[in-house]
């Protein structure tokens, strides 16, 4: 199957579409997950995304256009699951040049529950890991779990940065609800993991 994942930031989007490709077999495509590695590793990419995702604006299409590009390429004979990408209409064109698409799976969370979620998010800054102050605690304050290191607060996760990337979504994301139109299918996105997984699991 190839599927898209839709949904504003801290709608438990990436989390769910991990667990489903690995659930199907297929491949998990995370935009963020690529930009952050070349941010880290401090490539040409990585520095022009770094400008853009620290204020909470979208990454320019010329960039994320040729990223998914070559990650759709690789994977569309096997399927895969597309996560935080296509962000825009235009991109989701992009995406239709290239392949076919079957399912557009849209996470509905609002946007008060947006905003408590992204605050109190912790990141590993080795091993990516993720953390909720409130929700999901790391056993020692500060340390990750899995791997020992240092926790974070990501730049796109301050609370002035949220506000702003969920205007940028609002604006830009969800005219894609409309452009996919009877392939979507909506999600609620409130309660625990294994409940939206199972809605998920559902609709397709």
């Amino acid at each position: 199957m190839k599927l898209i994942f839709l949904g504003p930031p801290g709608s438990g989007k990436g989390t769910q579409a991990k667990m489903l490709a690995k659930a199907l077999g297929i491949a998990h495509i995370s935009m963020g997950d690529i930009l952050r590695e070349a941010i880290k590793n401090g490539t040409e990419v990585g520095s022009l995304a770094k400008q853009y995702l620290s204020r909470g604006a979208l990454v320019p299409d010329e960039v994320v256009n040729e990223i998914a590009r070559q990650a759709i390429e690789k994977h569309k004979e096997k399927g895969f699951v597309l996560d935080g990408y296509p962000r825009t209409v235009k991109q989701g064109e992009f995406v239709n040049g290239i392949t076919g698409i079957d399912k557009v799976i849209y996470i509905d969370v609002p946007k008060d529950e947006i905003v408590k979620r992204l605050a109190g998010r912790l990141s590993c800054r080795k091993c990516g890991a993720v953390y909720h102050a409130m929700g999901n605690p790391p056993k020692k304050a500060g340390v990750c779990d899995v791997c020992g290191s240092e926790l974070y607060t990501r730049d796109d996760d301050r609370e002035e940065t949220i506000k702003a990337r969920f205007e940028v979504y609002e604006k830009e994301t969800e005219p894609l609800v409309k452009f996919y139109g009877a392939k979507v299918s909506k999600i609620d996105g409130l309660g625990d993991l294994a409940r939206v997984e199972n809605k998920i699991r559902s609709s397709l």
